[in-house]
């Protein structure tokens, strides 16, 4: 019976671990045990020099599913593959309820349906300007543009508020102070 395990690799290994579990498979007439194996990734919008760029990122690093009838010559052979380093549960790995892969089946359905942006940065937000004539000056967002990878700042100089226009996705991070400037 196929069932689903999670199997800790090397990060950043992943596809080569896939693709050196698949590449054999044939040959050692394991093709019938493992059926399917999973790279949980999404699509992440950011942008690059004025240009918007999607990009996959996994979702879990480090981790692949994959769904197999779990005997000692198929376990054996993922675990003996390189760059795994266990089975999720180590000597008896655990295979994931029914329930865990249709949460997870839907999670990335629904991850790969969208796009999610790179940088979570929302009007209302506190930020600090770290780039340009603005420099550690802290602001509240008020405007965003995604597609553009533009954002404009209201900051306060002498006690007065103004708005700093077309700052760029990185040169503002995330800020907790309350005034600075």
């Amino acid at each position: 019976m196929h069932k689903w395990y999670v199997v800790q690799v090397m990060s950043s290994h992943e596809k080569k671990v896939k693709k050196a579990i698949e590449e054999f498979l044939q040959t050692k007439g394991l093709a019938d045990d493992i059926v399917e194996i999973l790279i949980p990734t999404e699509n992440v919008s950011e942008v690059k020099r004025g240009q918007q760029k999607i990009s996959e990122k996994r979702m879990w690093p480090g981790y692949l599913l994959i769904r197999m009838n779990l005997n000692d010559e198929s376990w054996a052979y993922v675990k003996d593959t390189p760059g795994v380093i266990d089975f999720l549960g180590g000597e008896k790995p655990t295979p994931l309820t029914e329930k865990e892969v249709n949460d997870i089946m839907k999670e990335l359905e629904d991850r790969q349906k969208g796009v999610v942006q790179k940088h979570k940065v929302e009007v209302g937000d506190r930020v600090k300007i770290t780039d340009g004539v603005f420099v550690n000056f802290i602001g509240t967002v008020t405007e965003v543009n995604h597609e553009k990878g533009r954002l404009s700042v209201m900051v306060s100089i002498f006690g007065r508020d103004t708005r700093v226009d077309d700052l760029e996705f990185w040169q503002v991070e995330q800020s907790t102070a309350e005034n600075a400037g």
